[in-house]
């Protein structure tokens, strides 16, 4: 199985908030540096995590984004579920229409399946455990910001 971009934009920005020190406020572009993404990437990111209630944004000069209760309790297999809008791994549409043979396919129940058994995997894998010291601290040395307890 494989993420699409935007599942990995959102799993990095939660990683990047979680390691931060405790109420500590990034703007959207602080975590778009840090995470090595485009702004309009993490932007979006940002903004769907927010509507999740993952995130808290506080408006303002002095604003930006932190991570929630929600946020750091949150599992992977959660998340992407949460963020796979997609019914189907395959799709089943051709130039002419539907696949003929679409009705009774074994294969799309198969691969929701395999989906499932996917995200089962990472059911017991919180966000917040998933940051280290020593792989953060250069980030936030570079963002120019504290360091991480």
């Amino acid at each position: 199985m494989r993420i699409n971009a935007f599942s990995d934009v959102c799993l990095r920005a939660l990683m990047l908030l979680c390691a931060a020190p405790e109420g500590e406020l990034f703007t959207t572009q602080a975590i778009a540096d840090g995470v090595g993404t485009p702004y309009n990437h993490v932007s979006k990111a940002v903004l769907k995590l927010r509507s999740l209630g993952l995130v808290e944004a506080v408006r303002g000069r002095a604003g930006g984004v932190r991570i929630s209760q929600a946020g750091m309790a949150v599992t992977v297999g959660a998340l992407l579920r949460e963020l796979d809008g997609r019914e189907d791994l395959v799709d089943c549409e051709s130039p002419n229409g539907d696949c003929p043979m679409n009705n009774h396919c074994g294969l799309r129940g198969a691969l929701r399946r395999a989906r499932e058994a996917f995200y089962h995997e990472l059911d017991d894998l919180v966000v917040s455990s998933l940051p280290h010291q020593s792989q953060m601290e250069p980030v936030f040395v570079t963002l120019l910001t504290r360091r991480p307890a």
